[in-house]
């Protein structure tokens, strides 16, 4: 199954929004990091239900443009505002729909492990920002997070699993500055007791820890020299 059609189910099931409600316990905390301006042009990549298009609005960022791979995906998003500044494409991380040099930013919030060839996918990155534009990728699938690594397990598309050190070098070689790097706790997930385990999803309490709390959200940031 295809990433398009992956997550046109999700869509169609109401997934984006089952998404935005877990990803938002990090991703605000990556949002208000991001250095945007008023009149700033912001790309979403793999955006969802537009939800972080929607906050960064709020903070007075001129066009934002969300980009999904799932048509389904783009028709909820765009259905969940009335914001004229706000406009959803479709299309494949591969080849970004925008000219050299003409973004001020990019975010990616559980998304960027789905490209089909994420070391191209930066070089489009870099491609699409201006000078000093950054790129923030968040993601909780990856090497160190080792609670998350089932996931692949229930889901057709075939996923990226990075650790940290190879996030860096895959900036850099695309050519972005490696700005900070840091692992972002989720910490409204509330973690039951000892004695409430094995739960239905845990089989003990230090593996919820250990996602959640030691591990959480990877944000990698990368500025276009």
């Amino acid at each position: 199954m295809s990433v398009r059609e992956e997550f046109d189910e999700w869509a169609a099931a109401g997934k984006d929004r089952g998404m935005e409600d877990r990803h938002w316990h990090t991703a605000k905390h990556v949002l208000a990091r991001m250095p945007v301006e008023d009149g700033d042009a912001v790309l979403d990549l793999g955006t969802g239900s537009g939800y972080a298009l929607r906050a960064l609005r709020e903070r007075g960022i001129g066009r934002a443009y969300g980009l999904d791979g799932a048509p389904e995906m783009a028709r909820n998003a765009r259905s969940y505002t009335d914001d004229d500044a706000v406009g959803f494409l479709v299309g494949d991380f591969d080849e970004l729909p925008f000219a050299d040099d003409s973004l001020d930013h990019v975010f990616s919030m559980e998304a960027f492990y789905y490209a089909a060839d994420p070391h191209h996918t930066l070089e489009e990155v870099r491609r699409v920002l201006k000078p000093g534009g950054t790129f923030y990728c968040a993601v909780n699938y990856f090497a160190e997070s080792e609670e998350t690594h089932a996931w692949q397990e229930n889901i057709s598309v075939d996923m990226t699993l990075w650790s940290r050190d190879e996030y860096r070098e895959a900036f850099r070689e695309a050519g972005l500055y490696v700005a900070e790097q840091d692992a972002i706790p989720d910490r409204e997930i509330d973690i039951p007791d000892p004695e409430a385990f094995p739960t239905d999803d845990w089989d003990s309490r230090e593996a919820m820890v250990d996602r959640y709390r030691t591990w959480g959200t990877l944000l990698t940031v990368g500025v276009a020299p």
